[in-house]
């Protein structure tokens, strides 16, 4: 069976139709030759004795009102009127075929009627017997069926049934082939869009369906027309990114070679080496980023470490190291003293990375709150438009003050790796980002919580 299936599974939806086709057409042949056969004989037995029932009673009407025995006038049935005090058939038997026939059936039956069938060559004799009294004499009328009439009335049943079962299946199978060639051609059509894309060709795509195919290929539509944005945003990001790495290095270069030939570029040696080392934490930030964004990509979470991270020490350090960059923005603390999943440097660069987007975008404060529900930071500024929300977190995206685009694409994926969910979303009055700490809570690790020492 399993061979069938992975036989079946390597067809073509046109093999598979040819395939289906071909059993069909089997099964009804078998269908034709085994089963309609028999059943059509009996259901022509069944009409014959209603028939002869029929003709029968005719006929022995006409004998008890006439003197005479008059032959009956249907020529599909012979009728024999045997005495039974003389014991002998008072209608003349035509044929020595007859009379071997008649010979086999037994005139003395139990029943008013008897329906019976006996075999005479290749072929089945139907005959009835009916007992019946004429002037105080009993008589057996035995009427048999003429085979000529048996065999074309079987012959137009099988005829007519075999003519309506292939009319029925052709049509049946005239409205398959439409339905699967509709099903092939859409699927080819998207086969073909997909081989041009991945040849780098021009194509367009037109289905005008509205099932299940044509969502498909309009989600193929939509991937294509993303990964062109996407690359074209990447190409736009690589383009920046050497930029942002050439000016720190071409800066570094050109200051070391002044150094060496003994020009002070800054006023000092000491000041002219603290630009280098600048633009060095600048290059090393740079690469950091980029760094961290493939590897939370390909890093599973250990989910039998358990909530290891001290939040309120992180943010902290976050606070220390930004607060330099714009000194006329209020930051705001409301922390409680809660610890999330995960590694801390990573937790770290988030919180940098949130922090430095708030103190872009922010006018005059920025609030960070920690729970045991979620941390938020809320910043005054601008509201973001609807696209903007939409397209936040998809790495190489720059808002309008933005820098290096990963920034928060690095935040979506820690939380992610972690568990947790990163929203951002419009205040009245601002901008507000979230990371929602998980309703479920893991099976945590005993893990020994240390307090900072004071001094």
């Amino acid at each position: 069976m399993k061979r069938i299936r992975i036989w079946v599974k390597n067809l073509t939806l046109m093999e598979q139709f040819v395939t289906l086709s071909f059993f069909v057409v089997v099964f009804f042949l078998l269908f034709f030759f085994t089963f309609i056969p028999r059943n059509i004989d009996s259901y022509i037995n069944n009409q014959m004795y209603d028939y002869i029932h029929t003709v029968q009673d005719d006929y022995i009407n006409r004998l008890r009102h006439s003197i005479s025995i008059q032959d009956d006038e249907d020529s599909n049935v012979s009728h024999y009127l045997y005495s039974k005090d003389t014991g002998h058939y008072i209608s003349s038997i035509e044929g020595t075929r007859t009379s071997v026939i008649l010979s086999q059936i037994d005139p003395y039956q139990n029943s008013e009627i008897y329906d019976g069938t006996l075999n005479y060559g290749d072929t089945d004799v139907i005959y009835t017997i009916r007992q019946i009294a004429i002037d105080d004499s009993e008589y057996s009328v035995v009427s048999i069926v003429k085979d000529d009439y048996r065999s074309a009335m079987r012959s137009a049943l099988v005829n007519s049934t075999v003519n309506i079962t292939m009319i029925i299946v052709l049509i049946i199978y005239t409205f398959l082939s439409i339905w699967v060639f509709s099903l092939i051609r859409p699927l080819n059509m998207i086969k073909n869009y997909i081989e041009k894309l991945r040849r780098g060709d021009k194509a367009d795509l037109k289905l005008y369906r509205h099932d299940e195919i044509g969502e498909v290929g309009e989600a193929v539509k939509d991937m294509n027309e993303e990964l062109s944005r996407q690359s074209k945003i990447r190409e736009e990001m690589i383009q920046n990114i050497s930029h942002d790495l050439k000016t720190p290095i071409a800066t570094i270069k050109s200051y070391s070679e002044s150094i060496k030939d003994g020009i002070y570029p800054y006023d000092t040696l000491e000041k002219s080496v603290d630009v280098i080392i600048d633009n060095a934490d600048r290059l090393e930030k740079k690469v950091y980023s980029l760094i961290t964004f493939n590897k939370m990509g390909y890093l599973e979470d250990d989910t039998s470490v358990g909530d290891n991270v001290n939040m309120v020490e992180v943010i902290k350090e976050a606070i220390m190291a930004a607060s330099v960059l714009r000194g006329d923005i209020k930051i705001e603390t409301e922390l409680e003293d809660v610890y999330f999943h995960g590694d801390r440097e990573s937790w770290l660069i988030v919180i940098e990375n949130l922090l430095d987007n708030a103190l872009r975008y922010a006018k005059t404060i920025v609030k960070i709150t920690l729970s045991e529900v979620e941390f938020t930071i809320y910043n005054d500024g601008e509201l973001m438009d609807k696209e903007r929300i939409e397209s936040l977190f998809k790495p190489y995206e720059m808002g309008n003050k933005g820098k290096f685009g990963l920034g928060l694409s690095i935040v979506k994926r820690v939380t992610e790796t972690y568990g947790y969910k990163a929203v951002g979303e419009n205040m009245n009055d601002g901008v507000i980002f979230r990371i929602i700490k998980p309703k479920v809570k893991r099976k945590k690790k005993e893990t020994k919580r240390t307090e900072p020492s004071e001094g």
